[in-house]
Formats: C-alpha cells, sequence, structure tokens
C-alpha cells in the first residue's frame, strides 16, 4: 500500500471537471493510504466557498461536497505537530509553510506528497525533497503495478 499526502489541488479535482480530474480521481484507489494535516479540510472548505462566489455551484451543492468530503478515505493529522519540520522546510525550499505541512507529514509517515499544483512539483522536483513529492498524473504510474501479481 502507497502511502500518499493529499494536498487540496489533487482533492478538489474529486469534485469538480477539470485538468487532471481523471488523474486525481485515482489517487482515490483502495491500494493508496491517503492522509492530509487537518486544515486540509478547512482548506478545502474554502474551494467549495470560491466556487459558489463563484457561480460555479450553488450553496446546496457546496454543503453536499463538504459531506462527500468528509466520507473519502483521508486520515487527518494534527498539523502543530508538524509545524517545527514544515518550518524548516519552508525556509530551506522558499515555499509556502502551507505547502510544507504536507510536506513534512509525507517525511513523517514516510509518505509521498501527491500534488496538482504544477509550480509547487516543478520547485520541489530538483530539490532535497523530490522523493517526497509525486505529481497528480504519475501517481498511477509509479504505483499502479506494485500490488499487481
Amino acid at each position: 500500500m502507497s502511502v500518499l499526502v493529499v494536498d487540496a489541488s489533487v482533492a478538489a479535482k474529486w469534485f469538480i471537471e477539470e485538468e487532471h480530474a481523471d488523474a486525481a480521481l485515482l489517487v482515490l484507489d483502495e491500494r493508496n493510504d491517503l492522509h492530509a494535516p487537518d486544515f486540509f479540510f478547512l482548506e478545502m472548505d474554502n474551494v467549495f466557498c470560491r466556487w459558489i462566489r463563484r457561480g460555479d455551484i450553488p450553496v446546496a451543492d457546496g454543503q453536499d461536497l463538504r459531506q462527500a468530503l468528509r466520507r473519502c478515505p483521508v486520515h487527518a493529522h494534527p498539523f502543530s505537530s508538524l509545524l517545527d519540520l514544515a518550518f524548516s522546510i519552508a525556509n530551506e525550499t522558499r515555499r509556502s509553510l502551507y505547502d510544507c505541512l504536507y510536506l513534512a507529514l509525507a517525511d513523517a509517515l514516510d509518505g509521498r506528497m501527491v500534488t496538482a499544483d504544477r509550480r509547487l512539483y516543478d520547485a520541489l522536483t530538483g530539490g532535497p525533497l523530490a522523493g517526497r513529492v509525486v505529481w497528480v498524473g504519475d501517481v498511477r504510474t509509479d504505483e499502479g503495478g506494485e500490488d499487481e501479481e
């Protein structure tokens, strides 16, 4: 089983048709053990509010999406225990502390962070944390054959 820390850029694609949505849905494969810092749910609520404000979805659909997200198999972890490592990573990589909390969790779980944020992914792939991040479209090819016989 693959331990993946999923960020909001991937989870948003579970609920709206946009580029890389099909790849994001593959992350939900039962062979993946999904995790996120607990503020992930706050971040996703903000995404749903943004969609409502833009007129992409009605308020009632936003409420339904919130409930659907909470049924997804994502294990939440308190972000406070990750702050020191995330702070160091943020200063080393020059990325936001929010993004680095996902990376810190991936490190703590000896897993990888899956993202659909191209700028973040590109910024990390050449550095010391390249092994902790995976592009959403690569999850299936990286993980797909490991458990099959």
